[in-house]
């Protein structure tokens, strides 16, 4: 850990994993399409992928994704997130780690697609933000890709501001050593234009 709490856990104390899970069961009772990140990256990828879910929350994507053939690992700094991914998949990898520190952890690299959702970078901890972009780059094989999907203004994060810019983002994407290969505005692949509210975007690691 690096000893500073991040924005979601400011946000919720750490005890929002049942919640969260609750409120999209909700979302597909009522007959929403809770399955549009995984569908996204789906289409992204060959078969039987490896996938790391970097921020993965109650493992909706992670096990979405298993369920359509690829090979999935799952990591959160929230336990309470991680009890209900253990309890909804206990066959899959979830791992507890801060995504400042993801080397810790011992990994194999080679991911075909690092996935961070849910606004997983705004709500980092202050100042984390570069070495998380880091860290999820380093996990890539070359010609990996790295998939994000976040809020750019108030009305698309539970936050009173937003904490970066996309031009920050991309500026750290580009010291990684990624380079932008797709921009929309929604998961569905609404066309993007400077100015949304939300950007889904898909970097990649060059080939060798």
């Amino acid at each position: 850990m690096t000893g500073q709490q991040d924005r979601w856990a400011e946000l919720t104390g750490g005890q929002a994993g049942e919640e969260y899970a609750r409120r999209f069961a909700r979302l597909a009772e009522s007959g929403h399409d809770i399955h549009g990140e995984a569908a996204f990256c789906d289409a992204l990828l060959k078969p039987a992928a490896r996938v790391l879910d970097a921020g993965c929350g109650t493992g909706r994507i992670a096990i979405r994704l298993a369920e359509l053939g690829h090979h999935c690992t799952g990591v959160d700094v929230d336990p309470s997130m991680l009890a209900v991914a253990r309890r909804d998949a206990p066959s899959q990898e979830w791992l507890l780690a801060d995504l400042a520190r993801l080397s810790a952890l011992g990994l194999n690299p080679g991911f075909d697609l690092v996935l961070a959702a849910g606004n997983v970078i705004p709500l980092l901890a202050s100042g984390t933000e570069q070495a998380v972009v880091r860290q999820l780059a380093a996990a890539l094989r070359p010609g990996g890709l790295l998939v994000t999907g976040m809020g750019l203004d108030a009305a698309h994060l539970p936050l009173p501001e937003p904490p970066l810019t996309i031009e920050e983002f991309d500026h750290w994407c580009a010291e990684a050593g990624l380079v932008l290969r797709q921009r929309w505005a929604t998961w569905s692949g609404d066309a993007y234009v400077p100015g949304c509210g939300y950007a889904v975007s898909v970097h990649s690691l060059p080939a060798m």
